[in-house]
């Protein structure tokens, strides 16, 4: 048989089987491996202007362009903000340790609930103390009222606590918006950091 004959035959002989492992890999993770819950096309999200560390005017369109991760919380929770932002920021830094790029287009930001309590220099240290990428905005009661409005969470002061104090009543979710400010999933900060991870790798193109 001459050598173009047997390439003819070894080229049909092998067609099948590369089909066969083609269709026995599996594909990568999809939108509907998510581990969060997926909200596009929910009413979630919307203009905000509201304070940094600097006391800093910072706005909800400051942010085009970019993938967001929003979060309402308050510094001086005991329990739920600082395990839920650790887990949140845990998972975005495996993210972006593993996806250096897509990260880039990513910002996280933390709001406060409790801007009575919590002012720009508080919420600048209390993001700093997770990631330098985390950004900490609060604002006037009546600011802070709107973005909680417009992102669908809670905020409701709670009881108070022996010594003074008092604390919040709040959502616990980790929103994510695409760069045009739609939103796309809640991040599962109630499961692990390895899950947020995975979920911004099949979110964040």
């Amino acid at each position: 048989m001459n050598r173009r004959a047997m390439t003819k035959t070894w080229t049909a002989a092998l067609f099948p089987v590369v089909l066969l492992v083609a269709a026995c890999t599996p594909a990568g993770p999809t939108e509907a491996d998510l581990q969060g819950v997926d909200i596009k096309g929910a009413p979630i999200g919307g203009a905000f202007t509201l304070t940094d560390k600097d006391g800093k005017t910072v706005r909800w369109s400051d942010f085009a362009g970019k993938y967001r991760i929003v979060y309402f919380g308050y510094t001086w929770c005991p329990d739920a903000c600082p395990m839920d932002v650790g887990v949140l920021m845990k998972g975005f830094n495996a993210f972006a340790k593993s996806h250096p790029g897509r990260a880039a287009k990513v910002q996280p930001i933390f709001i406060t609930v409790d801007p009575a309590r919590d002012t720009p220099e508080k919420v600048g240290e209390f993001a700093a103390a997770f990631s330098p990428r985390l950004i900490g905005l609060t604002g006037t009661q009546a600011e802070i009222d709107a973005a909680v409005k417009a992102f669908k969470a809670l905020a409701l002061k709670g009881k108070e606590v022996p010594g003074g104090g008092y604390l919040m009543d709040h959502s616990r979710a980790a929103y994510l918006f695409d760069p045009q400010g739609a939103p796309l999933a809640t991040l599962p900060i109630d499961k692990s950091a390895d899950a947020v991870a995975a979920d911004l790798a099949i979110s964040v193109k």
